[in-house]
């Protein structure tokens, strides 16, 4: 979907920016009595008040001077923490299958701006979008045009014939054998094949010309996909190799898509730190993945989720497949003290991506909510930090702390001892700002 950008500059031009689309228009908030959740700490620091300046924390203490012209919201006890990041997200896919492939790509884009708007309403002020043409959409939210969170964007994700990218009719030959140049995936900017070094090569240096944060390959089979089973293994080591340098070289950092050991390893070996989904690991390749200090950005709400009825039986029978992994990963992951990532990976539907806080209650079985809460918060700000120069939004971010970026969240209750809080947004979320701008209150 290379000229989405296009089609959302133009739909937005004659329109007002930013400020005036959030509740209040402020350059100082003073946030009092609140119990604080830093992203960090297991415990809650009692009746705090925040100052935010701009679009950062000002300071933190009791009974903070209120500056002259500072809007004050009364917190009453609640708790305020960290605005929430989603590690694994695909914005634009918000249909089924054939509605996707097949659509307009200006429909493509609108659906984009609307779930990015309910993305926020959620209380996720930041999303790390792992494959899928945003930059239009993440455009319009930064320039103000319209109401979303911050996108960390990998954008195509990388694929090679007959991976899980590869959503192909299999009458439609590859280019290389007299097919299209460009099949519907590559349109619509979720995916780019690449077969061998060289292609692997070129497809990453595009995607860093086209202003990617981090890089995302497919190096196993998928659940969503159409023909590749979850044992496969996709892309040879010196291809992985070839994405992972690529990536070290724009001094960012390589994502990858994979469920089993040889996949994992392999991307492991290529120097990947982020693993995408990893649910049939053992603890062999999970030792491996401490030693090297990756990422393990697992989702449970994708694989425990009703699918839509547009997704095939085969599909199906691999959610269950990923589905019973996930005890026996979480527990290895907890062993070896694995930095884990809070993600969704919903796809498919807006009905099915509006049950993305589910994860937190879902995370329960394995972690405690102070755990679950740090892994949508300050874990997932490391995550995001990988980007290193590459990183579109430089500020701290997962945490309350001086200097760090202004996303908060005031939550109308203890979630530390009630997690079951944070799968109701509208009910209790009364605050929501992001880049100091209040978006949501209902105080």
């Amino acid at each position: 979907m290379r000229f989405l950008p296009t089609i959302v500059a133009v739909a937005f031009i004659c329109m007002q920016p930013a400020v005036s689309l959030a509740q209040d228009d402020v350059s100082r908030v003073l946030i009092t009595d609140v119990n604080l959740f830093d992203g960090q700490s297991g415990e809650l620091s009692m009746h705090r008040d925040v100052l935010v300046e701009g679009n950062k924390i000002k300071s933190i203490g009791q009974d903070l001077a209120r500056p002259e012209g500072a809007l004050v919201v009364r917190g009453d006890g609640r708790t305020l923490m960290p605005g929430l990041i989603d590690a694994h997200v695909h914005l634009s896919w918000n249909t089924g299958g054939s509605q996707f492939v097949d659509g307009h790509p200006d429909y493509i884009a609108a659906l984009g701006l609307v779930e990015a708007e309910n993305t926020l309403m959620r209380g996720v002020t930041t999303i790390r979008d792992t494959a899928g043409a945003v930059r239009g959409i993440s455009q319009a939210i930064d320039e103000g045009y319209h109401k979303g969170p911050r996108i960390y964007s990998a954008g195509a994700a990388l694929s090679m014939t007959s991976g899980h990218g590869d959503f192909r009719n299999r009458n439609l030959r590859p280019r290389q054998f007299g097919g299209p140049g460009e099949t519907e995936m590559e349109r619509l900017g979720l995916v780019v094949f690449a077969d061998g070094v060289p292609e692997v090569l070129s497809a990453s240096r595009e995607q860093f010309r086209q202003g990617a944060h981090f890089l995302k390959i497919f190096a196993g089979g998928a659940v969503s996909g159409l023909r590749d089973p979850l044992d496969v293994a996709e892309y040879s080591q010196e291809e992985l190799n070839a994405a992972a340098g690529e990536a070290k070289r724009w001094n960012t950092y390589l994502a990858v898509h994979a469920y089993t050991d040889r996949s994992v390893a392999s991307a492991l070996n290529a120097g990947a730190m982020s693993i995408e989904h990893a649910n049939l690991l053992t603890e062999q390749t999970m030792k491996l993945l401490a030693e090297k200090g990756a990422f393990l950005s697992v989702q449970t709400v994708f694989f425990l989720a009703h699918l839509p009825d547009s997704f095939s039986g085969a599909q199906k029978a691999r959610q269950h497949e990923a589905a019973e992994g996930l005890d026996n990963m979480m527990k290895l992951a907890k062993k070896y003290k694995i930095k884990v990532a809070f993600g969704t990976d919903l796809v498919g539907s807006m009905k099915l991506k509006a049950a993305e806080l589910q994860e937190f209650t879902n995370r329960t079985k394995w972690f405690t909510p102070a755990e679950i809460l740090a892994q949508a918060t300050s874990v997932n700000g490391e995550l995001l930090a990988l980007s290193g120069p590459r990183n579109p939004y430089p500020g701290k971010l997962g945490v309350i702390e001086p200097g760090a970026l202004a996303d908060l969240l005031l939550v109308d209750g203890n979630p530390l001892e009630n997690i079951e809080l944070m799968t109701d947004a509208d009910k209790n979320f009364v605050l929501i700002m992001k880049d100091g701008v209040i978006y949501k209150n209902t105080l």
